[in-house]
């Protein structure tokens, strides 16, 4: 998976528009940091105080799941990131540790997307869309490799799914 991952990575980040792409990326990336998220899940409960407060549930257990795993996944899988695979690969951010495997912004989207298709599909879309750009930010930064986004979404998608249940 390495090599395409390098191929998609070189591809992309030596289009000519990649600095002016990487401006938007990084707004879009620091959305998904984390506080848009404890935003949304204590909105949700104030405005559906029966789902909303089943949401905000899975949701602590669903990130109290992924933020370890991925942690515990990085430094036991410890990929390094594309930047120091390929010193000629730009990178438009300086990322918060040394491995890339795999993403927890991502991780992290994919639990509010995965979330908010349970329990309030009408938002669903949209949430999707917004964790999608943000696997997709990372990648256009240059701090992730494709694969790495697609190992945190379904990491995500997971631990949010584990939430969920663990709810009832």
């Amino acid at each position: 998976m390495t090599a395409a991952d390098a191929r998609a990575m070189c591809w992309l980040l030596g289009q000519p528009r990649a600095a002016h792409r990487a401006q938007l990326a990084r707004g879009i990336s620091r959305l998904g940091d984390g506080p848009l998220y404890v935003f949304l899940a204590l909105v949700i409960w104030l405005l559906d105080s029966t789902d909303g407060a089943r949401f905000a549930q899975a949701a602590v257990i669903a990130y109290g799941l992924e933020v370890p795993a991925f942690m515990l996944l990085k430094h036991l899988i410890k990929r390094p990131r594309p930047a120091d695979m390929d010193t000629t690969l730009c990178v438009f951010l300086k990322p918060a540790d040394r491995f890339s495997f795999p993403s927890g912004h991502t991780a992290a989207a994919f639990v509010m997307a995965t979330l908010m298709g349970v329990f309030f599909p009408v938002g669903a879309s949209l949430m999707l869309a917004f964790a999608a750009l943000v696997g997709l930010s990372r990648v256009l930064l240059g701090v992730h490799y494709p694969s790495d986004i697609a190992a945190g979404a379904l990491l995500g998608a997971v631990c949010a799914l584990t939430g969920v249940v663990l709810v009832g």
